[in-house]
């Protein structure tokens, strides 16, 4: 017989170990269930709340991260300098205007600020390193898509997510 840690009663342990009563486990048990489903519940409620907008940020910097690691080993797509400590992942034909190919690996690549940012992509360079990347086939499989309209939904974009999250997962580990 013991005496129960919590409420004081005397109990007859089931195991060597327990120190609470029947009553006093349950109720912990059950308070743990009642938190796990309130912090879930309030999980949902804020993913509810998120717009394909804010999925589509969110998958934007999944992929571009995962290009970043893709990408890390190797000099900059348009100028070839190797890359710093501090470097992007360059889109060839820009995310806001070609919606069909914002997440297509072949379009982007990682690319140092000076030319992602302060030459705009450098553009002119960014064709010939990509030509010599993925080869004229696929560039010209990868142009034939540019201009298609592609119209983003929750759950794909959910999907996307998953996707590169794994593969930065498995990429890291």
């Amino acid at each position: 017989m013991k005496s129960c840690k919590k409420c004081g009663e005397i109990f007859t342990p089931y195991r060597t170990t327990d120190k609470h009563c029947y009553i006093c486990t349950k109720t912990e048990q059950a308070l743990k269930n009642l938190a796990k489903m309130k912090r879930d519940k309030v999980k949902k409620q804020k993913e509810d709340l998120l717009t394909v907008s804010d999925y589509l940020k969110l998958a934007q910097q999944v992929f571009n991260k995962w290009i970043r690691l893709r990408d890390a080993d190797q000099g900059c797509i348009s100028c070839g300098n190797p890359l710093g400590s501090k470097y992007d992942a360059g889109h060839f034909w820009s995310a806001g205007g070609h919606s069909s190919v914002r997440f297509h690996p072949d379009n982007v690549h990682a690319q140092c600020v000076s030319c992602n940012q302060h030459k705009h992509g450098n553009l002119l360079i960014y064709r010939e390193g990509l030509l010599n990347k993925i080869g004229v086939s696929k560039y010209d499989e990868l142009q034939a898509i540019t201009h298609e309209t592609r119209k983003w939904d929750k759950e794909e974009l959910k999907e996307l997510i998953a996707t590169y999250k794994k593969k930065i997962k498995d990429s890291v580990y």
